[in-house]
């Protein structure tokens, strides 16, 4: 996992309308803490800081400089703005470099499917324990061979070495049944419909095509 430097800045005001100011001038409140330190209130280039999450993920490992001071982080939780989606607020925590981390760890599909099978996955990531500064960006899961019925639980991802996995080892992670015909989709919706109170329509019977008197006319 590659790091990224970003120069931080000590803030000295808070509360509203101070993280206001600090997000108008392009930047993002933030704060650390860990290793038994008291809290450091920083601000931080936003664009900066919005590439890094983007590339490394929730798990994105920062290098930040405090008054000329680098230290480790890792984003603990990201506030965005529920409609514009720009960051308003980040947590972080001091890692070391060789220290063991836990952290959720995102799972992908690979391959295609058969067209008869229907994948999904259950859950989205496992809890896994790695060295800092080697997290893994994510698993992957090769779909390609799956059959009806089958199943990959957390012990069957592929793991790196030197990372351990910390959920359950029976966890299903991704699961594949058969996929449903037309028919039965036609089904399950015209039952949700009638669950719903949603009256079936009835399509028009087409007109006769000599004026719906089921009469042949002919020419004298």
């Amino acid at each position: 996992m590659s790091e990224t430097l970003l120069v931080a800045e000590k803030r000295t005001e808070f509360g509203k309308g101070a993280a206001r100011r600090v997000r108008r001038a392009n930047k993002v409140p933030a704060v650390i803490y860990g290793h038994g330190t008291d809290p450091v209130h920083i601000s931080l280039p936003g664009h900066d800081l919005m590439m890094a999450l983007k590339h490394g993920g929730a798990n994105a490992l920062l290098t930040l400089s405090v008054d000329g001071d680098e230290q480790l982080a890792l984003p603990k939780s990201v506030t965005r703005d529920p409609i514009r989606g720009f960051l308003e607020h980040v947590d972080l925590v001091l890692v070391r470099r060789g220290e063991k981390v836990k952290v959720d760890v995102s799972i992908s599909l690979t391959g295609e499917s058969d067209r008869e099978v229907l994948v999904t996955q259950p859950v989205l990531v496992i809890e896994v324990e790695a060295e800092a500064t080697h997290i893994p960006t994510g698993f992957e899961v090769d779909q390609t061979e799956l059959k009806a019925g089958d199943n990959v639980t957390a012990s069957q991802v592929e793991l790196p070495s030197g990372v351990t996995l910390l959920s359950d080892e029976d966890l299903i992670v991704v699961s594949a049944q058969a996929a449903p015909t037309a028919e039965a989709m036609e089904a399950e919706l015209a039952e949700a419909e009638a669950e719903a109170g949603i009256e079936p329509t009835v399509a028009d019977e087409p007109a006769d095509a000599e004026g719906g008197d089921g009469e042949t006319s002919s020419e004298e």
